[in-house]
């Protein structure tokens, strides 16, 4: 008998999410970094282990917008717990529960949720007795199904999260081919990739004033096994698009050679990519540009 389970990825922003769904599904299909709210869409990873098939979303971190991107981010969240059947809820190891994790535990409360705690990054705590008092206090605060620490840099404990997802599930047939990991399609990965490496070069805010739109992804036809990429590259000010070419087009020809190795990786193939660089001011309060860039959630 086959079964199923549609789970949320929730929690406030930088905890892990991202790293969490890479780590469960074995290959990285969501981008990660240490900037704060990089996953501004909800991706969907699939697993298929023998009869059970786990479809995980991960959800941008829940925080306080500022822009109407923000806005449609938060949204998010909130639609995701609407639509699946239990959460992994993706805390860090510092004591004390944030007003955004209040938040959510209130949702789950409201909407009779399944919940399982991941306690993330416990691969940087010196002290284990910490650790102890987080699970103390997140335990007060909502009848979880689960509590598992974990690193999802190292893969720390992933077997025991693992087993307890799978509890999760019911019978139902499956939904995705079992070779199947992710419903994104290939342009969105390609063009997110690039984000990831903006993400990890640039400081500051002007990473989070970009968005990136692949036009063009085709294979060549001369059996070379070459597949041409052109992306680009929108930012919010005129000096922004200096520092994202850098002196000599130095800090994008980085971004561009990373972002190409992520994608041979990815796709299995040669990549030939191109990138350009268009300013679009104030785009994350522009719904028109919002939509057009694909962040309409």
């Amino acid at each position: 008998m086959t079964k199923t389970a549609f789970i949320a990825i929730v929690g406030c922003p930088n905890v892990g999410k991202s790293s969490t769904l890479n780590r469960l599904l074995g290959k990285k299909v969501a981008i990660v970094s240490e900037k704060p709210q990089t996953t501004r869409t909800k991706i969907t990873g699939i697993l298929t282990k023998d009869e059970t098939q786990l479809v995980f979303i991960d959800t941008p971190g829940f925080h306080r917008p500022r822009n109407k991107l923000g806005e449609k981010m938060v949204k998010s969240v909130s639609d995701s717990i609407d639509g699946v059947d239990a959460c992994l809820f993706v805390v860090g190891t510092e004591t004390g529960i944030k007003e955004k994790e209040k938040e959510l535990i209130r949702r789950f409360e409201k909407e009779k949720m399944p919940v399982i705690l991941a306690i993330n990054k416990v691969d940087k705590l010196a002290d284990k007795q910490k650790l102890m008092i987080r699970i103390a206090e997140m335990s007060a605060c909502y009848d979880f199904e689960a509590v598992v620490p974990i690193s999802a840099l190292k893969g720390d404990n992933f077997e025991g999260l693992m087993d307890e997802l799978e509890k999760l599930a019911r019978p139902s047939v499956h939904f995705f081919p079992s070779d199947e990991l992710t419903d994104q399609p290939e342009r969105v990965i390609a063009a997110e990739i690039v984000r990831e490496k903006l993400l990890r070069t640039l400081d500051k805010e002007i990473p989070h004033g970009t968005a990136v739109s692949v036009e063009k992804m085709s294979e060549r036809g001369d059996k070379s096994g070459i597949t041409d990429i052109d992306v680009m590259v929108y930012c919010e000010k005129k000096s922004h698009k200096g520092i994202i070419i850098g002196k000599r087009g130095d800090t994008l020809k980085q971004v561009l050679t990373e972002a190409r190795e992520d994608m041979e990786r990815f796709f299995c193939c040669h990549i030939n990519l191109k990138c350009w660089v268009k300013v679009k001011e104030d785009w994350r309060n522009k719904e028109s540009l919002i939509r057009n860039f694909g962040l309409d959630m």
